[in-house]
């Protein structure tokens, strides 16, 4: 008998655990799995019948975090050489502020100028781990993995602060655990996991290569490339939508091409304001053929930075995502909000059915090239043009890869990216770099996915 735990961190694991093919493979493979939730507990009701324990949630005391946050900037430190997106992280995680946390910020980056080893960020393990050992919350964690006897817990993600308390308590349970890498970028630019785990997901071989080098202390065969569930409802009918209720959805002209500009959040692609601008003013001013133009936001924020535009240029379709605030008192709000299933549908939608997609370096470069669509990437802003820099991401790992693809077209201003609309409008000779592009970074077709995800656990369990 095996039983599984399914530890749903946040709203982006609840789509790609909950929202694919994942809990059908699961079922069948595990004698029961058990879903223990950061999320309210009654959103799980219209789409699985598993039981579903809500965790309690965890806020870090003054001494968890400064613990946690002295191994992430070892780690950085450790890393850091011939790496721009960990140099980057070391500017933005440095702190001027005149407050407890701003002056031991300052500290740890002195304290980690000197100590930085492997050796070191796991004594920084063992110091946050001790400083909520005995808490209440870790308390009852345990309780609940004393019940429930699972063989295995499975994260899906890696890297969220408040789940490493329940790590804890199944390390001290001895209950196996395994860590599914959340995202393209995590492991090449971001800080350090929550904690250690026994065992590993990637999506890719290249991921996998990125786990060894960065964790020096994980072993091969700790990791299984599995591809990401991520994009599985891509291939799954429940998702589908016809081209006709895509143009009805929308209010398409059926006549003309379509344009998608995705954007991301406002902490890393602040320029996709000028982007949507430039776009518009083009097809305004017909600088380009007419099309029809659908901007789709970022589900991790408030669009209430393109309410000028949305005024300015009537004729752009929004896609305003559809995701639900469950709980709004979080010490990571945006993580307590889940898509609906129309939302599932309209991104596929958008994906199956656009022409075209720009997006400033984003992750959605690689969903739209799912569906074999053309890329375009604009970077306009540098160092000493007064824009905000997005042309500095060229030099992150993950990144890089995507350059060296040559598998989107990279514009670095006006100029460029309007002729670029125009090339790919007429005429698509990237399809083949695309497909290349896909398979270095997702290991495992889609259909695939979660049953080599699920066989991978069951194996560890």
């Amino acid at each position: 008998m095996k039983k599984l735990g399914l530890v749903i961190t946040d709203g982006v694991g609840f789509r790609n655990f909950i929202l694919s093919d994942f809990l059908r493979h699961a079922e069948k493979r595990f004698d029961e799995v058990v879903i223990l939730s950061c999320l309210p507990k009654d959103i799980y009701k219209p789409y699985t019948n598993l039981r579903v324990i809500e965790l309690d949630v965890f806020e870090e005391t003054f001494k968890t975090w400064f613990f946690r946050k002295s191994k992430e900037i070892a780690h950085l430190k450790l890393h850091q050489k011939g790496n721009l997106g960990i140099q980057d992280n070391l500017k933005t995680n440095d702190s001027k502020l005149k407050t407890t946390r701003g002056y031991a910020t300052r500290f740890i980056y002195k304290l980690t100028a000197l100590f930085h080893s492997e050796f070191t960020i796991q004594q920084f393990q063992k110091l946050q781990n001790s400083t909520f050992s005995n808490h209440r919350i870790t308390k009852g964690y345990a309780s609940i993995l004393e019940k429930e006897s699972f063989d295995l817990l499975f994260f899906t993600h890696q890297r969220p602060p408040y789940i490493a308390p329940l790590v804890y308590a199944a390390q001290q349970k001895k209950i196996k655990t395994a860590a599914f890498i959340f995202s393209w970028d995590n492991l090449a630019s971001k800080g350090r996991m929550s904690s250690n785990f026994d065992y590993y997901l990637v999506w890719s071989a290249v991921m996998k290569q990125d786990l060894l080098q960065f964790y020096t202390s994980i072993k091969q065969e700790q990791i299984k490339v599995v591809g990401t569930p991520q994009f599985v409802p891509y291939v799954m009918d429940d998702y589908k939508v016809s081209k006709e209720a895509f143009i009805s959805e929308f209010n398409l002209d059926a006549n003309l091409k379509t344009v998608c500009f995705s954007c991301g959040d406002i902490s890393t692609s602040k320029n996709d304001e000028l982007y949507i601008e430039t776009i518009a003013s083009a097809i305004t001013e017909n600088k380009i053929e007419q099309v029809n133009f659908i901007v789709r936001t970022s589900p991790a924020e408030d669009p209430i930075r393109f309410h000028s535009l949305v005024e300015r240029f009537p004729f752009i379709k929004w896609n305003f995502p559809k995701w639900i605030q469950v709980r709004a008192n979080h010490q990571e709000s945006w993580s307590q909000r889940i898509p609906t299933l129309e939302d599932v549908k309209q991104l596929r939608a958008l994906l199956e059915y656009s022409d075209l997609n720009i997006n400033m370096l984003s992750t959605m470069s690689l969903d739209f090239m799912l569906f074999d669509k053309p890329v375009i990437n604009p970077i306009f802003g540098h160092a000493t043009n007064g824009l905000y820099d997005d042309q500095r991401f060229l030099g992150y790992a993950h990144i890089q890869h995507l350059v060296t693809s040559q598998s989107s077209k990279i514009v670095k201003d006006k100029e460029q990216l309007l002729a670029a609309i125009s090339g790919y409008l007429n005429s698509d000779s990237d399809s083949l770099n695309r497909k290349n592009f896909i398979k270095q970074q997702v290991g495992v077709s889609l259909e695939e996915t979660n049953k080599q995800l699920v066989v991978s656990l069951k194996e560890w369990a």
